[in-house]
């Protein structure tokens, strides 16, 4: 069992006796780049970003203090820093907390994976994106070849003063592939990516170069297809577009803290409001959303979020219908709805706030072959290309990079600059069918929060389809 470390027990036992509650999280995280651009290698860099967070719990408010000094006095420097600023803001709290928002769990976590990152030397990683740009060759409109990967090694580890003590190692993958081609005033990009908690073994150089070349073949097709036709038309969203739909339409408008107001200075509130719990229709019986930080592999899965609360999969929006909301300890106190555990910090030095995890389409019951059979006229579309959406996070319009048209039952040919638009109640009550066949994916670059925080974030859903959604063309 995790024990609280000897360091945090003495400044703990140090504080002053109005501190009611202390919390010490030390964050260590190692950032590798490797990228290749047309056969030719352009970055090889580590960095190296670790330090401690101090919080208290002084007069029914919490208060923070972060320090890169791993000394014994410095670290009590900060919980000083601490205290003094928490008391002196305390008068002008939003709430009154207590020490239950914040458990003493006890507990460890480690990502899975086959062989660890520390496998695959710098010279392998580069060796197998050096195959993957090579295998975009061969076609005279192809101008630039890109491959990057993002290896991310973070240790977590938590003790608080009522003897929370957690530890947490994360393996995290971030592996992007490129291919534009070009001819006259025209250009388009394939891309492919692949993200999650994974080892070395993701370096696997048959498969990355089997992408390379489909995406490279893709980019040619699209320059010589037309345009996408407009109009109103049946849907089908492959899963790396549904993370994106997911991620904007569902997850933020979800966050606790947004729907209290956090986050209106920033990143705008939501439609969602909070007598919308437990009675608003989000979506047809067909949606079904999860909350599930344990899915092996996927980017954002943790066993605990990072104020102490175990993290278990729990149901978001059920047959349709909202059921709990994105929202830490804290937010549940301060609105009274049911949350999760995703109090989560982008680094040492800040606070943990309401974030996405992964939020997760369940899968069906359906083949994407079902789902196409199903669409006398519509289109099929991967992979965003852009994106834009209100500050309530209901009206959105979204750009895809390949996307297919589906005539009678059938797919028939490839389209550019396929676009579609909506509003997020009414486009998922339009949602008409669910693949069986789901797929994880993610991205490293979720922004929130002031000052700025940005978190990983994971999202895995099988195909959908969408009744009678307006579509466009022209550039995204």
């Amino acid at each position: 069992m995790t024990e609280v470390s000897p360091i945090a027990k003495t400044l703990f036992a140090a504080l002053p006796a109005d501190v009611q509650w202390a919390g010490l999280r030390y964050s260590r995280e190692v950032t590798t780049h490797r990228l290749v651009r047309d056969d030719a290698p352009q970055a090889n860099a580590t960095s190296v970003d670790a330090g401690f967070m101090c919080e208290v719990l002084v007069d029914d408010h919490f208060g923070y203090a972060a320090t890169s000094d791993s000394t014994e006095e410095g670290l009590q420097r900060a919980f000083e820093r601490a205290i003094t600023t928490t008391r002196a803001s305390s008068s002008r709290k939003a709430h009154s907390f207590q020490v239950a928002q914040r458990p003493p769990s006890q507990g460890t976590y480690r990502s899975p994976r086959v062989q660890s990152l520390d496998a695959s030397s710098a010279q392998d990683i580069t060796q197998c994106l050096l195959a993957a740009t090579a295998a975009m060759q061969g076609d005279e409109h192809l101008v630039s070849r890109m491959a990057h990967a993002m290896l991310i090694q973070t240790h977590i580890a938590y003790y608080s003063s009522t003897g929370a003590a957690i530890d947490q190692h994360f393996d995290m993958v971030s592996l992007k592939l490129s291919a534009t081609a070009a001819q006259g005033s025209e250009s388009q990009t394939r891309t492919w990516s692949q993200t999650g908690q994974v080892g070395a073994e993701i370096f696997e150089t048959q498969a990355v170069v089997t992408q390379a070349k489909r995406i490279a073949n893709e980019a040619v097709q699209l320059l010589q297809a037309p345009n996408c036709p407009s109009g109103v038309m049946d849907l089908v969203l492959m899963p790396d577009q549904m993370m994106l739909q997911i991620h904007e339409s569902i997850g933020h408008p979800l966050e606790l803290d947004r729907i209290l107001g956090d986050e209106r200075n920033y990143a705008g509130w939501s439609f969602v409001k909070a007598e919308d719990f437990g009675h608003l229709r989000y979506g047809s019986e067909l949606m079904n959303i999860s909350f599930d930080p344990a899915r092996a592999h996927e980017f954002a899965s943790y066993a605990f979020d990072d104020s102490g609360n175990p993290a278990t999969k729990h149901m978001l929006i059920e047959g349709g219908i909202l059921k709990r909301g994105l929202g830490s300890l804290e937010s549940q106190e301060r609105s009274g709805i049911a949350g999760v555990a995703n109090s989560r910090s982008a680094s040492w030095n800040r606070a943990p706030i309401d974030r996405m995890a992964n939020i997760n389409l369940e899968p069906g019951d359906s083949s994407l072959e079902d789902l196409i059979g199903q669409v006398q006229h519509g289109i099929l579309m991967h992979t965003n290309r852009s994106w834009s959406i209100d500050d309530y996070r209901n009206k959105f319009q979204f750009g895809c990079e390949f996307g297919q048209l589906i005539e009678n039952g059938r797919l028939a040919g490839v389209v550019r600059n396929p676009n579609y638009r909506g509003v997020s109640i009414d486009f998922w009550n339009r949602l008409a069918g669910v693949g069986r066949d789901d797929e994880a994916h993610g991205t490293p670059y979720c922004g929130k929060g002031e000052p700025s925080q940005v978190i990983r974030v994971g999202h895995a859903s099988p195909p959908c389809l969408f009744r009678g959604v307006e579509v466009f063309g022209g550039q995204a």
